[in-house]
């Protein structure tokens, strides 16, 4: 198997390497056989290139040429890729060879049927992949990294994404599904999100529909003879799914296109490995077409496990940066501090009650504390829910549509709430305990933010949440690395460098200290010590980001607006359309069609369904 990718060295720097080298950052230490460059790149853009073996890691210097024999020696050893071939014997490309068909029974779980033709590549000008951009998403120009993937599954090269947390990983294979034809088969864990998910589809002109045990036999029975008739662009599916019945009908659609989300869900090496997906083996052979890997988080370790497990062929992989300006980091170590005392019960009741009406999330290790954190909100007159594992199916529904709706403002869960969910305006996220690896950590705050509008995340830690969280390590073969991560959460929480560029040298990439978007770089979260702790509940006035006077009246019309247009089509309100949307019709104030479509987040379906409402809202607003 070959590999592609790019090695960034610092900011506007890449570096064209012809021999072995030792790369170093920070202390870790990776060696690469061979790479070459491509672009050039600086910070936020994209990392896009190919190696013929290993990975590049951003770095701040090299090392001299090492031997041939060290590659195979001491540097497997290393904290990076190598350390994945422990136990595996590597092939000619240095990727570990997977043990042979049938001995892994999760891998084997899915029939292999008869391999098909690879399809042909589609090829489209760019007037034709942005035309239908701004037609489907009303969006006038990609974010980065979205272009390079989009035309890697039109020209039948499979593709390893990594792109954080609102970076629209999802708009990808929705954008490819349209411009390809037949259907793309979308692969999520996400059962109890993916009507969610297909309604979003749906509300952009986009025929997707989900299979999956939710729903009833005779239902299910409809959608699979309409998959088979070539009526779906989209259809998600879960890991588990794709078993006999399933699969075999798959063999009968005109499947095009395959994108795994959530792909570190698939390697032993990530923080949230589901034995499910080692079912997706044989995916590629099968169908014969191109697939996407999308993960917000994976090191280049684990981008190796993903490859592989897939059977990614030559893969391009594009990474974006790590680095989202718009969330703005905290850290409060628990405890007293000189004459400061961090009372983490009081600070998540300022940070809240400061913030009524937005949407919020509120992390915490164990069940007792996610609902003793909600029933203390709920006190303060915020609409708090918990959710755990503990709760039945239908209460973790209940709670998550209601968030998903606006119906509750604050979620206080444990780490089983959030992965997936396309909420854009979640205003902030609390970690009331340390997470157990900075991998979780970053997934977790990345639900923030997702429209791109400013959004805080605090953290709270203490050695004792490393007590507690080692006490939880499970006994195993990873035991080791399950305490290392655990303590690297630790350093990086008491670290006093720039919390964007640690996240991000974590994942390998290099940045400069952000300047203003952490509390290291800036003074942020000072104004929490000396708030008042709120003891009960009283009349506030929602907390808003800055508008001009009159244009944020305008917004809170059109937010209700929204509400009940989402309310009549049983809809959560961000579908129809997002804060960030709303607050640029509320300052441009379009009169017609054509003005709304100028609009970032305006597209033809949606002119269609909403448009005349909020122009006809707007121009009342103006007539007052």
């Amino acid at each position: 198997m070959a590999y592609r990718h790019a090695v960034s060295v610092c900011a506007g720097v890449q570096l064209v390497l012809t021999g072995p080298f030792e790369l170093r950052l920070h202390g870790v230490i990776a060696t690469l056989r061979r790479a070459w460059l491509m672009v050039p790149c600086r910070r936020g853009s994209v990392e896009v290139g190919r190696s013929r073996e290993g990975y590049g890691v951003g770095g701040i210097s090299y090392a001299p040429p090492v031997n041939d024999s060290d590659i195979d020696g001491s540097s497997q050893r290393d904290d990076g890729y190598w350390e994945m071939l422990a136990g595996q014997a590597p092939d000619e490309t240095g990727f570990p060879v997977r043990p042979p068909a049938g001995s892994d029974p999760q891998a084997s779980a899915m029939p292999t049927g008869e391999p098909k033709t690879p399809r042909a590549p589609v090829h489209l000008d760019g007037d034709e992949l942005f035309g239908e951009l701004a037609d489907t998403f009303g969006y006038g120009a990609f974010r980065p990294g979205q272009q390079e993937v989009i035309e890697a599954a039109l020209s039948g090269v499979d593709c390893l994404a990594v792109m954080p947390t609102g970076s629209g990983k999802s708009l990808t294979y929705q954008l490819a599904a349209r411009l390809i034809g037949g259907t793309t088969l979308v692969v999520s864990p996400l059962i109890a999100l993916m009507k969610d998910q297909v309604d979003a589809a749906v509300e952009m002109g986009i025929s997707a529909t989900f299979i999956n045990s939710s729903i009833e036999f005779e239902e299910r029975s409809q959608r699979i003879a309409r998959l088979k008739g070539g009526e779906y662009e989209l259809v998600y599916v879960a890991p588990e799914g794709l078993g006999a019945s399933l699969g075999s009908v798959l063999d009968e659609a005109d499947v095009r296109l395959i994108a795994v989300d959530e792909a570190h869900c698939i390697s032993q090496w990530g923080h949230d490995f589901r034995p499910a997906y080692r079912q997706l083996v044989h995916l590629k052979s099968r169908f014969g077409v191109p697939v996407l890997a999308l993960t917000a988080t994976a090191t280049q370790r684990v981008r190796g496990d993903i490859a592989s497990q897939l059977d990614l062929v030559d893969p391009l992989v594009v990474q974006t940066s790590f680095f989202r300006p718009n969330l703005k980091l905290h850290v409060y170590k628990k405890g007293k501090h000189g004459d400061t005392q961090i009372r983490v019960k009081d600070y998540i009741g300022k940070i809240c009650a400061s913030r009524r009406g937005e949407s919020g999330i509120v992390y915490t290790l164990s069940r007792k504390s996610a609902e003793s954190t909600a029933q203390y909100l709920r006190s303060l007159g915020i609409r708090a829910a918990a959710y755990h594992a503990g709760l039945d199916a239908e209460t973790r529904t209940a709670v998550q549509d209601d968030f998903i709706r606006d119906e509750t403002n604050v979620v206080c869960a444990t780490v089983a709430f959030g992965m997936g969910i396309d909420k854009s305006n979640v205003r902030f996220v609390i970690h009331r305990d340390m997470p157990k690896s900075l991998e979780g950590y970053y997934q977790e705050i990345g639900r923030a933010g997702r429209d791109g509008l400013d959004s805080d995340c605090f953290l709270f830690y203490s050695w004792a949440d490393v007590i507690q969280l080692e006490r939880m390590v499970s006994v195993g073969d990873d035991e080791s690395s399950q305490r290392r991560h655990i303590r690297r959460m630790y350093d990086h929480a008491e670290s006093e460098a720039c919390r964007h560029a640690t996240i991000a040298a974590y994942f390998g990439e290099w940045i400069e200290p952000c300047g203003s978007s952490c509390d290291q770089c800036a003074d942020l979260g000072s104004e929490l010590h000396e708030a008042p702790t709120p003891r009960a509940a009283k009349a506030s006035k929602e907390r808003k980001q800055e508008l001009p006077a009159g244009a944020r009246d305008l917004f809170e019309e059109l937010r209700t607006l929204r509400r009940r247009l989402a309310g009549d089509r049983q809809l959560p309100a961000y579908m129809v359309f997002n804060d960030a949307t709303l607050r640029e019709m509320a300052t441009a104030l379009p009169s017609n069609h054509d003005e709304l479509l100028a609009i970032n987040g305006v597209g033809a379906k949606k002119i269609e369904t909403y448009g005349d409402e909020f122009l006809a809202a707007i121009e009342e607003w103006l007539s007052r």
